[in-house]
């Protein structure tokens, strides 16, 4: 997985050792199963948050799994030119690279651990698209993205990209260094991660050795959901089974605790789990195709704007490959 990684995670910062007594840690609230659809011009995705209700994702509307896929040439797809408003996209590429132009002059490539977090507002047409030369010759691509939900307050803000390095990532291990933590937004144990956020949220992707145990405090106010990208272990005290594809909504608490199953397939030799959580916005909700808003009438005038060319012009010429 080429995500970013270090040879020796002993030189990492350590979380902090956590006594079992004195630590509430969160149970597991739901497991599901994320089912398979298509997205854009015919790409499959795992649907992460299918069957959870929304009042136990907030501050998140929507999660989508890419991947892992080896992809022949010719089989890459993107989305075309679509419309955005009330919320903020983060994508995160595990592995493969994708190509990002909006109308508000934001773009570039991401790969290999890299995050674009690009923040609609009041309103913005974005596409994105695989690399020629991943068009060309395939390979394999895996990567993420979440919806996340932007208070009323914020509905109408600018559009605003943000290009985040992999490198950027704060990196952490556990007090024995069996497990990897990037931290992509969002703090953990006080180490802030790059991506800048109008609701308080956290974001991290954990790899975890075969056979270790990960006690990851947690921001008691903010939600707490897991989803397996690679591999096989367990959610809770009580030791849930999750594995690719499954998402772990967890109750209350100041602390999760993760672990690696000792034996993984050839395939996924590690655990990998994406783990997000979040403020809850508590306002209404209403979610209507690429527009999430606070009610049905604002939604009609998203929807009118669009077709009025007010949420953003497609510019004349692409930006050019960084890759």
């Amino acid at each position: 997985m080429p995500a970013v990684t270090v040879e020796d995670l002993l030189v990492l910062p350590r979380l902090p050792e956590l006594d079992p007594a004195a630590t509430r840690f969160r149970p597991v609230h739901r497991l599901v199963t994320a089912p398979l659809g298509l997205e854009g011009e015919g790409f499959q995705v795992r649907r992460g948050f299918a069957g959870v209700p929304t009042s136990e994702l907030d501050p998140f509307i929507h999660f989508d799994h890419m991947g892992e896929v080896e992809l022949a040439p010719g089989e890459p797809m993107g989305t075309p030119w679509h419309p955005h408003r009330g919320f903020e996209t983060v994508s995160y590429i595990i592995d493969g690279a994708i190509e990002h132009q909006d109308s508000n002059g934001g773009g570039g490539t991401i790969t290999d651990g890299d995050t674009q977090w690009m923040t609609a507002g009041a309103g913005i047409l974005h596409i994105e698209t695989p690399p020629e030369r991943l068009v060309a010759g395939g390979g394999v691509f895996h990567g993420t993205q979440l919806w996340v939900n932007l208070p009323k307050a914020m509905k109408f803000a600018p559009p605003r990209y943000q290009d985040i390095r992999g490198a950027q990532a704060a990196l952490l291990t556990t007090p024995d260094g069996g497990a990897l933590i990037r931290v992509i937004a969002g703090s953990i144990a006080g180490h802030a991660g790059p991506g800048a956020t109008h609701t308080p949220i956290t974001l991290a992707h954990l790899t975890i050795e075969p056979g270790a145990r990960v006690d990851l405090p947690w921001d008691p106010g903010h939600n707490a959901l897991v989803y397996a990208l690679n591999g096989s272990g367990t959610v809770g005290e009580e030791r849930r089974p999750i594995g690719m594809g499954r998402l772990a909504v967890l109750g209350a608490g100041e602390a999760l605790r993760l672990g690696a199953d000792p034996r993984q397939e050839a395939r996924s030799p590690k655990l990998d789990l994406y783990v997000m959580g979040g403020q809850p916005i508590r306002e209404p909700v209403f979610h209507y195709g690429p527009f999430v808003m606070n009610s049905r009438q604002e939604v009609i005038q998203a929807v009118e704007d669009y077709q009025a060319g007010r949420l953003g012009v497609i510019p004349a010429e692409r930006v050019p490959h960084t890759d």
